[in-house]
């Protein structure tokens, strides 16, 4: 088949995938949707869970593996939406709907390429897995999806990058703070606010730069998005307690600033996971070197993926842009997904 073909394809299942509603935790007939197009195309594969596994056809054990991975699950749907997020929607070159973007559009692009390849000679074995749960880190996605894999060499995660390289990406790590203070009646000039102490230090981690820069990542990042306090108007709040979003290098471990936070705060201070680190490949691996052949610009991306459970190289590759992700008319492009099939497939073929 031609490459117009496979994206017109490509185009459909997407379609089919936005239409219909797969939120974390909640992706079983979207699943059952992307089995039923395998089948009929073929493919063999094994589903386990809401992850899904498919080997190529010509495999040598003297070949080093590669894995093509994309997870199928979405956020919830935010406000500000004007059209219907589960009802696909072409205006012109952009299909919108909710995962069209993130990351539908790299999922179908590597399902195509996969197809494309899986019959041919190449210098990989390759795998295709589809992965459930990414975008709560659920145990029952990659985590377990990863204990169903042959050895994997090396991989590409087909998030929205521009078809940019990231060679990097931020690890993250959720901390929830709690500031202890002592209730007081509001009108006399007793009690310690909660909330004022928790103000201070909120405005000291906003401002606060860690000394070491990573070369590819850049400087860390802290941003509080939630915070909690208070009864009633009249009573001064003992107690205070807010989350921070925290986005580790590789300069820093997440146990290394757990500990520092715990050693300048004046709270208590609790991490609710550390095992997802910062994770790169070498900008000298044969497969990044490939992407600079091709006039790719490796960069490092701020966001989190299924990457940081790899415990082999991996870059994130995929069509469509970060930005658009996790907003209101999430889109992606024809041009993009056919873009991203060709690319994949000189890439690796």
């Amino acid at each position: 088949m031609e490459l117009t073909t496979y994206t017109n394809e490509a185009v459909d299942l997407l379609k089919q995938l936005i239409s219909i509603p797969s939120m974390s935790r909640e992706e079983n007939d979207a699943v059952d949707a992307l089995c039923a197009f395998l089948k009929d195309k073929g493919i063999v594969y094994e589903r386990i869970g809401n992850n899904i596994v498919c080997e190529g056809e010509q495999w040598r054990e003297e070949r080093p593996t590669l894995l093509l991975n994309a997870h199928i699950d979405t956020v919830r749907p935010c406000a500000g939406w004007t059209r219907d997020p589960f009802t696909p929607t072409m205006e012109g070159d952009r299909l919108y709907g909710l995962g069209s973007n993130d990351c539908g559009g790299g999922l179908v692009s590597l399902l195509q390429a996969f197809r494309i390849l899986r019959g041919r000679e190449t210098g990989y074995n390759l795998v295709f897995a589809v992965s459930a749960e990414e975008e709560v880190t659920g145990a029952n996605g990659f985590a377990m999806l990863r204990d169903h894999l042959p050895k994997i060499d090396v991989a590409i995660v087909g998030e929205p990058t521009g078809m940019q390289p990231a060679i990097a990406e931020k690890g993250l790590m959720v901390v929830d703070v709690t500031v202890k203070g002592m209730a007081g009646h509001a009108a006399r000039n007793e009690g310690v606010n909660a909330i004022y102490k928790a103000i201070e230090q909120i405005e000291w981690l906003r401002n606060y730069r860690f000394a070491k820069v990573s070369a590819t990542l850049g400087e860390m990042k802290m941003t509080t998005t939630i915070i909690q306090a208070g009864t009633q108007h009249n009573c001064i709040p003992d107690r205070c307690t807010y989350t921070v979003d925290i986005r580790t290098t590789d300069c820093y471990t997440n146990e290394e600033v757990l500990n520092w936070l715990r050693a300048h705060l004046d709270a208590d201070v609790k991490a609710r996971s550390t095992h997802l680190g910062a994770s790169s490949i070498d900008i000298v691996h044969p497969i990044v070197r490939k992407c600079i052949e091709k006039g790719m610009l490796p960069y490092g991306s701020p966001t989190l993926s299924d990457q940081a459970l790899m415990p082999w190289p991996s870059l994130k590759l995929g069509p469509g842009e970060s930005s658009r992700s996790h907003r209101a008319d999430e889109f992606i492009t024809v041009n993009e997904i056919a873009q991203a099939i060709e690319t994949y497939v000189s890439l690796i073929g």
